[in-house]
C-alpha cells in the first residue's frame, strides 16, 4: 500500500453490501419483496432484501446467497442482473457502506420466507409505495425507485417481460405484463402484431392451451432474441 493512502485522514475503510430489488406479478399486480429489518438500524422498518459480501465470495454469490437467507427463494431460478452501485457516505449510519444493487424478476414467485436478520418477507405492492418509498430503510427509496424505472425502461426495447411468465406462455400473458408494469391498457390486437412481427421475440409451440371457458390459446416459448427491433414503444400508439 502507498504510504500517503496509509497515512491519509481522506480514506477510510469501506463496507460492501448487495441489495435486491426483486419482482413479481401476482394476482395481477406488480409486486416487490421487501423484509421487515430485525436488527439495527432501522429496527422494525421495511427495506429491500440484502447484506454484506463475504470475504471469498463475489457479489453475485453475495445476491443470491442473501435472497436463499433472508426470503428463502432460489435466485438461480430468477432473471439477475446489476442494477447500479450506491456509495452516499451517509447512507448507512454504521459507516461507510457501498452497497451494489441487483435487479431480479420471475413468474408468480412464492410466498417468501423471512431469516437471518429479517422477522419476515413478504411481497409488496408497488402501487402502494410509489410517492411513499420514504418508509422504506436506508436509501432504499431511490435504489427501488431506479429497478421500477429500468424494468419499465427495458420492457420497450429488450425481452425481459419473458422473465415474468412460465417456459410456456400466451400473448394474453405477455401482454398483461405489458399492462401492470406500465400502467396501461393496450389494444390486443395491436399488441399481437407488434409481437409476431418482432424477429425473435417468441417462438410458437404449436400447442394450445385450453380455459375453463372462451378459446383456445396458442402457446409460445421465449425467442432467441433479447434485443428487440423494432421495439414497443409505451404510448406509442398501442393503448385502447
Amino acid at each position: 500500500m502507498d504510504d500517503w493512502l496509509k497515512d491519509s485522514t481522506e480514506v477510510e475503510a469501506s463496507w460492501v453490501t448487495v441489495d435486491l430489488a426483486i419482482f413479481t406479478i401476482r394476482s395481477g399486480q406488480l409486486m416487490v419483496l421487501l423484509i421487515e429489518r430485525g436488527v439495527e438500524p432501522f429496527l422494525g422498518r421495511p427495506a429491500l432484501p440484502g447484506g454484506y459480501v463475504q470475504k471469498n465470495e463475489t457479489l453475485r454469490e453475495g445476491a443470491l446467497r442473501e435472497l436463499r437467507e433472508e426470503a428463502g427463494i432460489d435466485g438461480n431460478k430468477l432473471h439477475l442482473e446489476q442494477l447500479g452501485a450506491y456509495g452516499d457516505p451517509r447512507r448507512d449510519p454504521r459507516g461507510r457502506v457501498v452497497t451494489i444493487a441487483y435487479l431480479a424478476l420471475g413468474p408468480d414467485l412464492p410466498a417468501p420466507v423471512g431469516g437471518t436478520d429479517a422477522r419476515r418477507a413478504y411481497w409488496a405492492p408497488v402501487s402502494q409505495l410509489e410517492g411513499k418509498q420514504a418508509a422504506l430503510a436506508f436509501d432504499h427509496p431511490a435504489i427501488l425507485a431506479e429497478a421500477l424505472e429500468q424494468v419499465r425502461s427495458k420492457l420497450e426495447y429488450t425481452a425481459v417481460a419473458t422473465a415474468f411468465c412460465g417456459e410456456l406462455l400466451t400473448l394474453s400473458e405477455l401482454r398483461t405484463v405489458y399492462e401492470v408494469i406500465w400502467g396501461q391498457q393496450l389494444d390486443p390486437s395491436n399488441f399481437r402484431r407488434k409481437v409476431l412481427n418482432t424477429t425473435g421475440f417468441v417462438k410458437p409451440t404449436g400447442d394450445q392451451r385450453f380455459p375453463p371457458t372462451g378459446r383456445p390459446a396458442a402457446l409460445y416459448r421465449r425467442g432467441d432474441a433479447w434485443l428487440l427491433n423494432p421495439p414497443l414503444l409505451r404510448g406509442a400508439g398501442h393503448t385502447v
